[in-house]
């Protein structure tokens, strides 16, 4: 097994460069057909999601594998491989399939313990079936990753450390309250008709919405999740389709929209979501900074100018030198300057000319300092002109308006314009800010469970397929031991022809029993060994001491990954 993964997701690239690296579903079939069609691959396997991108190959060199896979990965994503290189993880052999075991039982996913993973797997090594990228190698880790997920969700309570990306994005929309009692009787705006904007579709019903609007690029497609979405057992939601030029319109009349598209550029953008919101409301959806802005206004209050301001222009103090703060009351102001600079500053405070206080009284020294200090903190004190270096400008908190239309964005890239973040009126979730809220979520006590779910699972895997590994091999040695008896009952039957088919049927089943009991404990001691970390020389061994031929072995394994392709079929 030369297994090797090279990827990037949510743990190691920023939600820009996964949204700029994502790939459609036309790129993910070249990327497997050019991955095949390279020297160092056999098979290949795309696993691409909302927060990551994987590119899964059976390799005969692992650095050429690496540089061609991260070759192939650039190409296809169109972010240059010099921008993409920081952010890629590589694993190999037992590391890679520890990875896809922990990526379907939901460790790696960016709401630890969520299900959906599984459903993108199977999509993934159905793909790779499809196109006949995925030979035994794939085949098994990917149906055995499926066995692993379902056997951590169904053993242990990892369901109960997170939850579905669906979920988890309605709970930031709901801001901590009860997403049922938050849903109950509101529109809902639902933009793609794929496996997550129906998950969303199905969750949002489940939750008690009022309504259900779908809007999809074929329209086909929306009327068919509508219909299940209305003939559900478990809800009574009105659903209706319509087609994807209505969503302006239907969005003036939403409470929430989720959208999860395959487009390419922006689906909402923020001039949108602004004539939805001043349709519905009447009112502008003015941003953030112009709420405060207006509120500083109304009140009438006046920031204090930043440092290095036009105010502050030919003041004799060197701000940006200053260690410390300064305050209003001189305090902090006076420590560590000398006097003649602090006095040049109380003349330019108090508006007058700067003076040479030593010139002026032929005094120097300490009393000479304390005075112009004194002076100094009571012009200070008088005129306020001290600046200070600089503590924030206090800033008017103005309570935002409470929102009239939710967002939620689950596509990668994003379908809403990242700018609606700062619109009043109006609260988006999207794949970054989930990545920032998942991040604090609590870690349920299962999941040390599933560590040691992943690793016994690795363990086994990796044993069995070494163990497959030489399986060929025996089967050709038995395949020689059996072409051995033949010939040797032939050659008994010319020299004993009037030997009876009952005594001849004897001496043949005596001879193939012994043929069995003399390989019988080799051949399972060497899948035993073969199974062992590094089992792998045995098939050679066995070769060589029984000068087995290459291609006979050769093709046992053609012959065992034609029996595998036809009988496959995931878990």
């Amino acid at each position: 097994m030369s297994l090797l993964v090279v990827g990037l997701s949510h743990r190691s690239a920023p939600v820009s460069v996964l949204e700029r690296a994502s790939l459609n579903a036309g790129a993910q079939l070249k990327l497997l057909q050019d991955t095949v069609a390279a020297e160092p691959a056999t098979e290949a396997a795309v696993l691409a999601t909302c927060n990551r991108i994987e590119l899964y190959a059976d390799v005969d060199k692992f650095h050429a594998g690496v540089a061609e896979l991260s070759t192939l990965l650039a190409q296809h994503s169109g972010v240059g491989l010099e921008e993409l290189t920081p952010y890629l993880y590589v694993h190999y052999e037992d590391r890679a399939v520890h990875h896809l075991f922990s990526v379907a039982c939901g460790l790696d996913s960016m709401v630890v313990g969520e299900g959906q993973i599984l459903g993108q797997i199977k999509d993934s090594l159905a793909r790779a079936q499809d196109l006949h990228t995925a030979g035994r190698l794939l085949n098994d880790l990917f149906q055995q990753a499926l066995r692993v997920g379902k056997r951590a969700h169904s053993e242990t309570g990892i369901d109960r450390a997170g939850q579905s990306l669906v979920t988890f994005g309605l709970e930031q929309l709901s801001a901590g309250a009860d997403v049922q009692q938050w849903a109950r009787g509101k529109r809902a705006l639902v933009i793609g008709a794929g496996s997550m904007s129906s998950l969303a579709a199905a969750t949002l019903a489940r939750a008690g919405v009022a309504e259900i609007v779908v809007a999809n690029r074929t329209f086909e497609r929306a009327e068919r999740l509508a219909r299940i979405l209305s003939e559900g057992d478990d809800t009574d939601v009105l659903a209706r389709a319509v087609p994807m030029d209505s969503v302006p319109g239907e969005l003036t009349r939403a409470d929430v929209a989720v959208s999860c598209t395959g487009a390419t550029g922006l689906v909402l953008t923020a001039d949108a979501v602004v004539a939805s919101v001043e349709g519905r409301t009447g009112a502008p959806a003015v941003a953030d900074t112009a709420v405060r802005e207006t509120a500083v206004r109304d009140t009438g209050e006046t920031p204090l100018p930043g440092a290095g301001s036009a105010a502050d222009e030919n003041c004799p103090l060197d701000l940006s030198s200053v260690p410390s703060g300064f305050s209003v009351m001189g305090e902090a102001a006076v420590a560590g300057m000398d006097a003649a600079t602090l006095e040049q500053h109380g003349a330019w405070a108090a508006g007058g000319t700067a003076v040479d206080r030593t010139r002026e009284t032929g005094r120097s020294g300490p009393e000479a300092d304390t005075e112009l200090i004194g002076a100094l903190a009571a012009t200070a004190t008088r005129v306020g002109r001290i600046p200070e270096r600089r503590r924030p400008e206090p800033v008017v908190e103005v309570p935002r308006p409470e929102p009239v239309l939710f967002l939620l964005d689950l596509a990668m890239p994003r379908d809403v314009d990242a700018a609606v973040h700062r619109l009043a009126g109006v609260r988006l979730v999207d794949i970054e800010s989930l990545a920032d809220a998942s991040a604090d979520a609590p870690m349920a006590a299962d999941v040390d469970m599933v560590r040691r779910i992943v690793a016994d699972e690795v363990t086994a895997f990796g044993a069995a397929q070494r163990a497959a590994h030489i399986t060929p091999t025996v089967v050709a040695l038995r395949s020689m031991a059996a072409d051995v008896v033949a010939g040797e009952i032939a050659r008994l039957e010319g020299r004993l022809p009037g030997l009876d088919d009952k005594h001849r049927a004897e001496i043949t089943q005596t001879v193939k029993r012994v043929v069995d009991k003399l390989l019988h404990a080799p051949t399972v001691r060497v899948k035993q060994l073969a199974a062992e970390p590094g089992g792998a020389g045995y098939a050679d061994a066995l070769r060589t001491l029984f000068d087995l031929d290459q291609e006979t072995v050769a093709s046992v394994s053609r012959a065992e990954n034609s029996t595998t392709e036809k009988n496959r079929g995931p878990a």
